[in-house]
């Protein structure tokens, strides 16, 4: 009976601790996407810096207008541009989608000319917008977490982000 419990405990922990490391999400094609609107998530417009993947990050989002909110990329590493991103969070089918396009330092272009990353949205709260493998995390006004999973490796990055004035 006592190694029963034990168990359960252990087991019991480590679900919690297995769901509460993760931070992204897979889209399903049979749920769909949940009605959401740009309003919904303008509290990422703002201008955000930070450190991860060995350089700094800068990234711009402008307020919603024109039924998306426009992004820029930037990553540094030791003082010098190595890629952009370039995007935009759309309003689409009484819903949300976030493209994108990565360029070189040189502004060359990753995607063909005529291809772009999407990520559909799979849910939204308050403080957390979760598109497919990508998500955005609120902790306060002056900072936000986004978690990237990486296609390649398959791994979940953090970007820790501050607001700059």
């Amino acid at each position: 009976m006592m190694n029963t419990k034990v168990i359960f405990l252990l087991l019991f922990f480590l679900q919690f601790f297995v769901n509460s490391a993760q931070n992204t999400f897979t889209y399903n094609d049979e749920k769909g996407s949940p009605r959401a609107t740009l309003q919904d998530v303008a509290w990422i417009s703002g201008t955000w810096r930070g450190e991860a993947m060995g350089g700094t990050c800068e990234e711009f989002w402008d307020t919603p207008s024109g039924d998306t909110m426009m992004f820029c990329f930037k990553f540094l590493e030791n003082g010098k541009v190595v890629f952009y991103e370039l995007g935009h969070i759309k309003e689409m089918d009484n819903t949300l989608i976030l493209e994108l396009k990565h360029f070189g330092a040189d502004l060359k272009g990753w995607e063909k000319a005529d291809e772009k990353q999407s990520f559909r949205l799979v849910k939204w709260d308050e403080n957390h917008v979760y598109f497919d493998q990508f998500t955005f995390e609120k902790i306060n006004n002056d900072e936000i977490n986004l978690y990237v999973v990486f296609e390649k490796s398959g791994k979940e990055m953090k970007f820790n982000y501050k607001r700059l004035p």
